[in-house]
């Protein structure tokens, strides 16, 4: 496949013939598009109509936990301490369905005790808890 020609300095100058290379690599191209799968093709499914029959969903519970600055934990705005609070998320984690804890920490609470309430509504096992007043972090 090398060449050899003689240069005007007398060495031989070495070359790879690359044009049965790049018909291979055409070749292999054209095949591997021929080759491919069409992708327009559907998929019919039968899916289950929606059962009219079935009331509407009840409104959930929502409990508003808050945390003060000063590290006090208002249930529904009631202050309330530590234990008093577990057993409330024991009550909670027991029903069905379980009420919605929409927890609302203060700008100013200490992350400690906001972290503190997240690891006791885990451990008791409240599934339903999320972050609500966060537009007073956007200012």
């Amino acid at each position: 496949m090398a060449m050899e020609m003689k240069s005007g300095e007398g060495e031989p100058m070495m070359e790879i013939n690359m044009t049965p290379l790049i018909d291979v690599m055409l070749v292999l191209l054209t095949l591997l598009i021929i080759t491919l799968p069409i992708q327009t093709h559907a998929v019919k499914l039968d899916m289950p109509r929606p059962d009219q029959t079935k009331p509407p969903p009840i409104a959930p519970v929502i409990v508003n936990l808050g945390v003060d600055f000063d590290g006090t934990i208002l249930w529904n705005g009631t202050p309330v301490d530590r234990a008093t609070m577990d057993s409330y998320f024991l009550d909670a984690s027991q029903a069905d369905p379980q009420p919605e804890v929409h927890l609302n920490p203060n700008k100013l609470a200490k992350y400690d005790t906001v972290a503190k309430v997240l690891a006791d509504a885990q451990r008791i096992g409240v599934k339903k808890i999320g972050f609500t007043g966060l537009e007073q972090y956007m200012q």
